[in-house]
């Protein structure tokens, strides 16, 4: 009994997280936020044996090429202000040890 209740919720979460993934209105954090959660719990069923590990791992894989088409679609982020300086990079012939 417990491991259908287990499976039922994993399986509620990955319905939640994939219609997340493909409602273009929401906001972003929340939508990664329900895939990550689900992703959690995939991984919790295949441990505890609820689900077999392949399936959790063909799962896993669909939520995350949704979340890839997510980030790919997502505007770059802004940078900086321009002119500022980048970070100098540490020059390692001058720190050269015997």
């Amino acid at each position: 009994m417990r491991n259908r209740a287990s499976r039922s919720e994993v399986k509620t979460l990955v319905v939640k997280a994939r219609k997340s993934l493909a409602d273009t209105s929401g906001e972003t954090t929340e939508r990664v936020a329900t895939a990550v959660e689900a992703l959690r719990a995939l991984d919790r069923a295949a441990a505890k044996k609820v689900l077999h590990r392949n399936n959790a791992a063909r799962r896993k894989g669909r939520i995350a090429r949704q979340l890839a088409k997510l980030a790919a679609a997502a505007p770059a982020p802004a940078k900086g202000k321009k002119g500022a300086a980048a970070p100098a990079k540490p020059a390692a012939a001058a720190t050269k040890k015997k």
